[in-house]
């Protein structure tokens, strides 16, 4: 997600290297370098493919970008079930637009001027509201369609400057929605979204058109108030969340540029007007502020980010807002921001009117290892010790599952506060300890042996053993070196931001990975250059992989777990996907695949989930883990699929839109499915 973070070993160790796969999951992530250019800006527009369409009435239940604003990512709807999941069949299937299907050029953006292919990466999970189906695409293009034909009504195109060096390239995972119960007519029902060039707009939800009366002409400028900002660099990819009359949107930050960096603003919009109500920066800049206390006075002037770049989620009745924060700027070295930096890498609750804090929970104190909270907080109800508690979990990237009261932040499950290695580069001061869960257990193994490392074959196993053994290893939370440091769990993850579902009664179902990460840090050869600037260290990273490309770490890399929020027991887990260049070697159906994107549950006892490398649907059972049903895609598909019942018919619908890094076609397709 910044610019220049160092895909590979430029310091000429080439032991040190990102092989295939992990090119592939750097640049899935946003690490790598991804420039567009050659295109003018021109104003939106709007066309209408179908005036005549009427939507059919009945019930949503997929109303949010995670089924609800609380992100739970399930649905109450049962008529695809286990017992006839098996007979499910492709029921329509539209693209977008965003990329050709042409002879000769399959796969280029379309539309997009000189974009490379790989710049584009849809990551959608559509909504369904009044009838529609409203999707986003990479290229800010949002589109409604008939939910049971898959047939276009309208499109908004806010004609991207894609003039842009955006590393982590052109994405938008959904849309909002609002809809204001006493009025009709014209923007009555809106659809708010915002973009990778930072405007987020207000459209009619019957036609596509911006609400004339929401900032200047449908749009408000987010690149203001946020110190100063490099094009390309700041913008939105998630979805923003409405509550009441707010829409709250986070921002996207390119990471590791320099110290002042943009600043991670949340801030909450009139959704019929577009003004400013309120703003809660997660780094205080003055005295008075919430947490000053934590920052000294230098630090809390100039460093940026500890953005939300993730969803965001919400207690409507309570009138909570939940934010998952990112690390403060920059991310392998914090001598330039002393301190736990409070805020950052947390989850904030917000007064939704206000925008006050409410409660913080810190996932990693004075974060060094780029563990930004990445997937959208999830509510849920729990039996604890016989009485309901309002929950909200959230799950890192080191594979901890924190189980928090959502009133107060309390931990419902015993967290530990844990001596950390100490031993840091000069200017370095990391925290002494960090939370560990005691309940639920990680979801990841901690650290990698020389022993321990693995390949398919003997030269493999060879060569991963003395990468392994180059890298400093103290535990986890070593920090950064300048002999090279393992991250394992590596930065990508554990969870990132395709979350975790979780049902009524407790059950949470994530897909994680276990891939192993190293960086390094080096003095800066000259000022100016490089990463970091602001700090005397550059940093360079990737992962550790063997001569195959492959990862340095046993397998399984991908997983489906199941877990009882209540006792923190794991139900299950099983293998996730697989790598499609290993299919036919012994054994590689069950090493799992890098994962990208997220599951979701239904009524009818289903996990449904895509996000693997080999472009297949699956559908598992929810009690067993057993899989039950799949289907190939046209293309590797990166989003969290949805469900929705119109007409009597119950469709599941997901993104394919393929990974060029991933070695998946591109595509731009919504794929819809059904019982025949």
């Amino acid at each position: 997600m910044g610019p220049d973070t160092g895909v590979g070993a430029r310091d000429g160790n080439a032991r040190h290297r990102t092989g295939l796969a992990g090119v592939a999951l750097l640049a899935v992530l946003g690490v790598g370098l991804a420039a567009c250019g050659g295109a003018d800006a021109r104003p939106p527009s709007v066309t209408v493919t179908d005036s005549t369409w009427q939507p059919v009435e009945g019930p949503s239940a997929w109303t949010a970008y995670g089924a609800d604003v609380g992100g739970t990512r399930y649905a109450a709807v049962a008529q695809i079930d286990r017992s006839n999941v098996a007979s499910l069949t492709e029921a329509w299937r539209f693209s977008t637009g965003d990329v050709s299907h042409d002879d000769g050029s399959e796969g280029d953006p379309s539309g997009c001027g000189s974009c490379h292919t790989g710049d584009i990466k849809f990551e959608a999970t559509p909504i369904l509201r009044d009838g529609r189906l409203l999707v986003s695409t990479p290229l800010n293009r949002v589109i409604a369609l008939d939910p049971e034909r898959g047939t276009e009504l309208w499109r908004f195109d806010p004609h991207l400057d894609t003039d842009l060096e955006r590393n982590e390239g052109f994405v938008s995972r959904g849309v909002a929605y609002w809809k204001d119960e006493q009025a009709v007519g014209t923007c009555a029902a809106r659809v708010l979204f915002g973009t990778v060039d930072a405007r987020l707009f207000a459209l009619d939800a019957a036609t596509g058109q911006p609400c004339r009366d929401f900032g200047e002409a449908g749009v408000v400028r987010l690149d203001t108030g946020v110190g100063e900002v490099q094009i390309g660099q700041y913008g939105v990819t998630s979805p923003p969340v409405v509550v009441g009359d707010l829409v709250v949107t986070g921002s996207a930050i390119g990471d590791n540029r320099r110290v002042d960096m943009e600043r991670g603003v949340v801030r909450a919009f009139d959704v019929r007007t577009g003004a400013l109500r309120w703003s809660f920066d997660p780094i205080p800049r003055k005295p008075g502020d919430a947490g000053w206390e934590a920052w000294t006075p230098e630090a809390a002037a100039k460093t940026g980010a500890a953005n939300a770049w993730a969803p965001m989620s919400a207690d409507e009745e309570r009138g909570l807002v939940f934010v998952p924060t990112g690390s403060a700027a920059p991310d392998y070295y914090g001598g330039e921001r002393p301190g736990d930096n409070r805020y950052a890498n947390s989850v904030v609750a917000l007064d939704a009117a206000t925008g006050a804090v409410r409660w913080h929970f810190q996932v990693v104190h004075h974060d060094l290892w780029d563990f930004d909270v990445a997937a959208q907080p999830t509510l849920v109800d729990l039996d604890i010790d016989g009485r309901s508690v309002p929950a909200v979990v959230v799950a890192t990237k080191i594979g901890f599952l924190f189980v928090l009261d959502r009133e107060t932040g309390e931990p419902l499950h015993p967290v530990e506060e844990r001596p950390v290695p100490q031993a840091a580069v000069a200017g370095e001061a990391p925290w002494p300890t960090q939370p560990f869960p005691v309940v639920p257990a990680p979801l990841h193994p901690f650290g990698l042996t020389p022993d321990d490392a693995w390949g398919p074959t003997p030269d493999d196993r060879a060569a991963c053993r003395d990468l392994v053994a180059e890298l400093r290893w103290d535990g986890l939370f070593t920090p950064p070196s300048e002999q090279g440091t393992l991250v394992y769990p590596g930065f990508a993850g554990g969870v990132n931001w395709g979350g975790a579902s979780v049902r009524p009664d407790g059950l949470l179902v994530v897909n994680h990975m276990r891939l192993p990460m190293w960086v390094r840090l080096m003095e800066r050869s000259a000022p100016g250059r490089g990463n970091q600037l602001g700090t005397p260290w550059h940093m360079e990273r990737g992962m550790v992989t063997g001569p195959s490309g492959l990862p340095c770490s046993p397998p399984p890399w991908g997983l489906l777990t199941a877990v009882d929020l209540g006792s923190g027991d794991v139900r299950w887990e099983v293998p996730l996907g697989q790598v499609p260049a290993l299919a036919g070697v012994p054994g590689s159906e069950t090493w799992g695949s890098l994962n990208i994107g997220g599951p979701m549950m239904t009524s009818g006892g289903l996990v449904f989930i895509a996000a693997t490398m080999d472009p297949v649907l699956r559908a598992f059972d929810q009690d067993t883990g057993r899989l039950l049903w799949s289907a190939e895609l046209p293309t590797g598909a990166h989003a969290t699929p949805m469900t929705y019942e119109v007409a009597g018919r119950q469709y599941v619908v997901v993104a394919a839109g393929g990974h060029a890094s991933l070695g998946s076609p591109m595509g731009d397709w919504l794929v819809a499915f059904a019982l025949p």
